[in-house]
C-alpha cells in the first residue's frame, strides 16, 4: 500500500474530536485509508442488501449507533451518496455528540440535489483525496502518467495489459453504475459519445456548441453533461480570470479536467502511442492535476485557474490563494528559453497581485529565465509544489 498525504491531516482532525467527510473519485482509496482506523462500526452501503435496509428505514442507523456503549464511538460510513436521507441521522449523531463519524462518496451528486440536501456544514471537516499525487509516488515514469494516470490501483499493477484492461472496466462500470443506475441522464447513448469527446477536448476551453451539434442534443445539455461530471467527481472545472484593468477582452468561458489521464485516455478511445503536440497537451494537463491536488493538501482555499486573451497572450496555470496569483507555463521542452516565458511576463507586467512566475518542463534542474521567471522541473512537484507554491507566501 502506498502511504497517502492526506492520511496526517484525517488523523488531526479526527484526534481534534472532529468528523469528516471524504469525497473522492473511485478507486483512488477511500476505504483503504479508512481500514486502520478503530471504528466502532462500519458500514458499506455499496453492499445492496445493506443498502436496501437504511433505504427503507433510515433511523435503524442511528438507533445502532446509540445502542453502543462508548461515550463517542468513531462511525464509518461508506459511500454516503448512496443513501442520502442517512446526512439528516449523521446530523442527528454528531449534534447529540453521540458518535464521531467518517463519511465517504464518490458523487456529490445525489447530496446536492433537491430540497432536502443536507451536506452538513459547520458540522463535518470536508476532505477530498484524489489520485496520486508526484509526492505520494514519484517512481511512475511521465509516460505512464500520462497515459495509465495514477489511480493506486492501476500504478501498483504490474501488468501493463492489466493496468488497460482496468481502466476499461473503470469506465465502462462508471456509465453502468454511476450514470444509468442512478438515472442521471434519460438516454445513456448521447452521453455515452459527451463522455468521449469531453476526454478528447480535456484541457481544452469547452465549446458546447460543438459538442451538442456532434451528439445531437442541445448546448444546454451539453453543460449539464458536464455538471454531471464535475458533481460525480470525474471533472475538475477550471475558470479563467476575467478581472483586469488592461484588457477589455479575456476568455470567460471555462476548461475542464479529467481527473485521471488514464481514465480520461481510456473514455477518449484513445491508444497509448501519441505525437509530440499530443503528449504536450496532457503534459500540460499533468501540471494542472497536480497543482490541484497539492493545493488541496498544502494550500487549502486555493485554486487553479487559467488567463487567456482572444487572439493574444495566454498562461497555462494561474494558482490563486488569497489574492495572490501565482503564473505557471507548461512547456513540452527540456531547454526552456526567455522566449517560454513571454506570456508569463505580460501577466507579471499586468498583475500587481503577481510577483514570481514559472515555466514547467522537462529540465534536470531549475534554470533562471529571467529576473522573476524561473524554469523548474515537473519532479519538482513532488516536493509539496516545491517553488510555485512556496511563491504564494
Amino acid at each position: 500500500m502506498i502511504p497517502r498525504s492526506l492520511a496526517q491531516p484525517l488523523q488531526r482532525h479526527l484526534s481534534r474530536g472532529k468528523s469528516v467527510l471524504l469525497l473522492g473519485p473511485r478507486q483512488t482509496g477511500k476505504t483503504t485509508l479508512l481500514a486502520a482506523l478503530p471504528a466502532a462500526i462500519r458500514v458499506s452501503l455499496v453492499e445492496p442488501r445493506v443498502r436496501q435496509r437504511y433505504e427503507r428505514d433510515p433511523s435503524l442507523f442511528g438507533a445502532e449507533v446509540r445502542a453502543l456503549s462508548d461515550r463517542r464511538p468513531l462511525v464509518v460510513l461508506d459511500e454516503v451518496q448512496r443513501v442520502p436521507a442517512l446526512m439528516d441521522v449523521a446530523q442527528g449523531l454528531i449534534d447529540d455528540r453521540r458518535a464521531q463519524l467518517v463519511l465517504t462518496g464518490s458523487s456529490a451528486r445525489k447530496l446536492k440535489r433537491g430540497r432536502d440536501v443536507n451536506l452538513l456544514p459547520g458540522r463535518v471537516v470536508s476532505l477530498r483525496l484524489d489520485p496520486l499525487t508526484l509526492e505520494e509516488d514519484s517512481r511512475a515514469s511521465l509516460s505512464d502518467l500520462l497515459t495509465l494516470g495514477a489511480l493506486p490501483g492501476i500504478r501498483t499493477e504490474p501488468s501493463r495489459a492489466d493496468r488497460s484492461e482496468d481502466l476499461r472496466s473503470y469506465v465502462e462500470s462508471y456509465l453502468e453504475e454511476e450514470v444509468r443506475q442512478e438515472a442521471l441522464v434519460k438516454q445513456l447513448a448521447p452521453f455515452s459519445r459527451f463522455l468521449e469527446l469531453a476526454a478528447l477536448e480535456s484541457g481544452r476551453i469547452a465549446n458546447f456548441r460543438a459538442i451538442a451539434s456532434d451528439i445531437g442534443v442541445s448546448a444546454p445539455t451539453v453543460a449539464a453533461y458536464y455538471e454531471i461530471l464535475v458533481d460525480c467527481l470525474v471533472a475538475e472545472r477550471i475558470e479563467p480570470i476575467t478581472e483586469s484593468t488592461t484588457r477589455k477582452r479575456l476568455t470567460k468561458s471555462a476548461r475542464f479536467l479529467f481527473f485521471d489521464l488514464g481514465v480520461r485516455r481510456e473514455a477518449a478511445n484513445e491508444g497509448p502511442r501519441l505525437g509530440q503536440h499530443r503528449l504536450g497537451e496532457l503534459f500540460e494537463q499533468l501540471v494542472g492535476l497536480e497543482l490541484i491536488r497539492l493545493g488541496r493538501l498544502h494550500r487549502p482555499g486555493s485554486r487553479l485557474r487559467f488567463w487567456r486573451a482572444p487572439e493574444g497572450p495566454e498562461v497555462d496555470w494561474v494558482v490563486e490563494h488569497h489574492g495572490v496569483y501565482v503564473p505557471v507555463e507548461v512547456k513540452w521542452t527540456d531547454r526552456p528559453r526567455p522566449e517560454d516565458a513571454k506570456h508569463v511576463a505580460t501577466f507579471l507586467a499586468e498583475h500587481r497581485q503577481a510577483r514570481q512566475g514559472f515555466v514547467v518542463c522537462r529540465v534536470p534542474r531549475p534554470l533562471r529565465l529571467t529576473k522573476t521567471i524561473t524554469a523548474v522541473p515537473w519532479q519538482s512537484l513532488a516536493e509539496a509544489g516545491g517553488a510555485v507554491f512556496d511563491a504564494l507566501g
